[in-house]
């Protein structure tokens, strides 16, 4: 996270809103804080309206008592700014502030992230409102860090927004000739000749279907031009606070894989990454992992803060189920094992009106410690205190990498054709998955990160080759790399323009394939090839490809197209690139990279029965691995050497067979 001689141990906490409560239950949250081991808690997420009751006025009594308090019980605090709801009376003295969504409807006040971007009012109020909370409390020891708005999001389709896209379009293009050229204009007679011709790509204009547009290269602008319109709101309470708190930590929760928003390009701004953690009832516990891995990687592998996660329940799913006893704990760990340093919840005291009166919470609306929620958290909070800083700052050392981008995202997923069930996280989560759930390590990384660090990097669906990307790859492959993609890669530049001259364009010569036609599937037809003995499916899109240099793998087996290469390998410098030319099963995906992890000579960080998850981060010499069993029953596994558990103290020898508890968790130090 960072490194604050206030912190010792991992953090643990989170979002408190004594504002929505009589003064005489604070002390009460004060006793149960201590009995349950927090020594965190996140304040003010959502207080700007009763700071600020009306334009020129500010009421910061309540906020003081509550930073009293909390200090005088040796609380540290994350101060948030409040700015991810605007007060009523703004809405109505400055409609400009509210959004216009993609229908083009205006909204009224009401919910929360309701405010424009774009907004004069809310850039001008916001920024006055981080600046005076800097002002009041940057010098309060308690306060390690700074939480900006609230898991910023959303999109807004109004005058303002459309007249900061054309000073957005001026900036990046420079003239209009090289808006239309990037955008093709020619096409369907879309020509712009002066700025103020364009306008936004929303259910009004280019689009059909919030996901299909007639305009690719304007939606994906658009979608840009959104990603730094909110990230510059970021920046500017960033500077307000940094004015009067020159080193000050600074953040914001982010939300794992979120499309909107380019969080590789906010990473930049960040002082250390958070982000809020709620996976869905079905997730599997390597999607839940991808995420982490996601924020760990942003931020060139610095641990990260877990600022939110439920205790026990959600309340937004069609089917809120229960935490399980004992997978918050497990989750948490979970969390430290690829990176955390801090474990914090949302919410501290179940709140008793509105959306989020069911959420979960480690203070139940009983209001006691005589809860299953609450026991749990506590024995969590008693294992933390107990490992103090062992973890702190610990890194991870993997050797295989996951490249993503976000343009890439927007732009597969804007595309028109080859099918609408193409989803480029789908394509992400079959090679991650197959990686994680055997166990190797593995860092999630951007075009922009280099790659020398790596023995085998895979690029799913890279679709758009922007900038250097193809160079970067070729270098990384010439030197003695494994380089790994998929079908529908190669396709476009950054502009969404295809590269003509044959698929896979720039990356042609890396792969020693031309990929002449491609064919989508409908979702119940199948094509087969034989891989490792094993019959695997070919699913969505069947690539046919034509063999220049490479070694063909597999072929397919039906069709007019039956014979013709799907997987194959091409000897190129020192190294190999490969080619997946279909969509397979988890079961081909598990073969095939485990084949690659082998041929560069890296193993599992433990070889163990399925679902028992093993990472490893490294601090000082010392490695400790984090053995998480997510099976319903208990399981037993082989120790590779010898290593003591931090949680029991318990010493086990290389070679000892291990048994451990159904969601049963272990961190083994060597």
């Amino acid at each position: 996270m960072f490194q604050d001689s206030r912190i010792n141990k991992v953090l643990y906490g989170g979002d408190y809103n004594p504002e929505q409560w009589p003064e005489e239950i604070w002390e009460e949250d004060m006793r149960l804080f201590k009995l349950a081991g927090i020594d965190e808690v996140t304040l003010n997420v959502f207080s700007w309206a009763a700071l600020q009751p009306s334009e020129d006025t500010y009421n910061f009594e309540k906020l003081d008592k509550i930073m009293d308090l909390v200090e005088a019980n040796g609380l540290k605090v994350f101060l948030a700014t409040s700015t991810a709801a605007h007060p009523a009376w703004m809405a109505k003295r400055h409609p400009d502030i509210l959004r216009t969504e993609f229908s083009g409807m205006k909204r009224k006040f009401g919910s929360r992230h309701n405010s424009c971007q774009n907004s004069p009012t809310y850039q001008k109020y916001s920024v006055l409102l981080a600046k005076k909370l800097a002002e009041r409390y940057g010098e309060r020891e308690c306060v390690i860090g700074w939480h900006i708005c609230n898991e910023y999001g959303g999109e807004c389709y109004c005058e303002n927004c459309e007249k900061q896209f054309r000073v957005w379009l001026k900036e990046k293009y420079g003239t209009i000739e090289e808006v239309n050229k990037a955008w093709d204009t020619s096409f369907w007679g879309h020509t712009f000749y002066d700025w103020d011709e364009i306008v936004l790509p929303n259910m009004l204009s280019e689009h059909f279907e919030p996901d299909r547009t007639t305009f690719q290269g304007i939606s994906l602008d658009y979608r840009r031009f959104n990603s730094e319109g909110m990230l510059k709101c970021y920046q500017a309470e960033a500077a307000a606070i940094r004015s009067v708190v020159p080193d000050a930590k600074i953040t914001t929760n982010l939300m794992g894989f979120y499309k909107p928003l380019d969080y590789q390009m906010w990473a930049k701004s960040m002082d250390f990454i958070s982000w809020d953690n709620y996976p869905a009832n079905e997730d599997p516990y390597s999607r839940i992992a991808m995420n982490h891995d996601l924020m760990r990687g942003i931020k060139g592998g610095q641990p990260f803060v877990l600022m939110e996660q439920t205790p026990s329940v959600t309340n937004w799913l069609a089917y809120n189920a229960l935490k399980r006893p004992g997978v918050m704990r497990l989750w948490s760990y979970q969390a430290m094992a690829h990176g955390a340093d801090a474990v914090l919840f949302f919410q501290m005291r179940c709140s008793i009106g509105a959306c989020e009166k069911y959420h979960g919470a480690v203070i139940d609306h009983v209001g006691t410690e005589n809860t299953r929620v609450f026991r749990e958290i506590s024995q969590l909070g008693k294992e933390l205190q107990q490992l103090g800083d062992k973890t702190l700052g610990a890194r991870s050392r993997a050797k295989a990498a996951i490249l993503v981008d976000w343009d890439n995202w927007w732009a597969i997923e804007y595309s028109a054709g080859p099918s609408r069930d193409l989803k480029y996280l789908d394509e992400v989560f079959l090679y991650y998955r197959a990686l994680e759930e055997q166990n190797y390590a593995v860092d999630i990384i951007g075009v922009e990160d280099d790659l020398e660090q790596y023995e085998v990097v895979t690029a799913p669906l890279l679709y758009m080759t922007k900038g250097n990307t193809d160079e970067k790859i070729r270098q990384f492959v010439k030197k003695g790399g494994t380089f790994i993609t998929s079908y529908f890669s190669g396709i476009v530049d950054e502009h969404d323009l295809v590269i003509t001259g044959g698929y896979p364009g720039k990356l042609r010569d890396i792969l020693g394939i031309w990929v002449e036609e491609s064919d989508a599937l409908p979702r119940d037809k199948r094509n087969h090839f034989m891989y490792g003995g094993v019959s695997c499916e070919a699913s969505l899109l069947c690539d046919l490809m034509h063999l220049e240099g490479a070694r063909e793998l597999a072929s397919y087996e039906e069709d007019f197209y039956a014979g013709t290469p799907v997987i194959t390998e091409n000897s190129f410098g020192a190294g190999k690139a490969y080619y997946v030319g279909t969509r397979s099963s988890q079961e081909f995906y598990r073969m095939f990279m485990r084949e690659r992890m082998e041929e560069k000579g890296i193993s599992p960080v433990l070889e163990a029965p399925e679902g028992v998850e093993a990472t490893e981060r490294f601090k000082d010499g010392k490695g400790v691995m984090f053995v998480l069993n997510h099976n319903d029953e208990e399981t037993v596994f082989v120790l590779n050497e010898a290593r003591k558990d931090l949680l029991t103290g318990e010493q086990y020898e290389g070679g000892t067979v291990v048994t451990l508890e159904a969601k049963g968790v272990m961190l083994l130090e060597n």
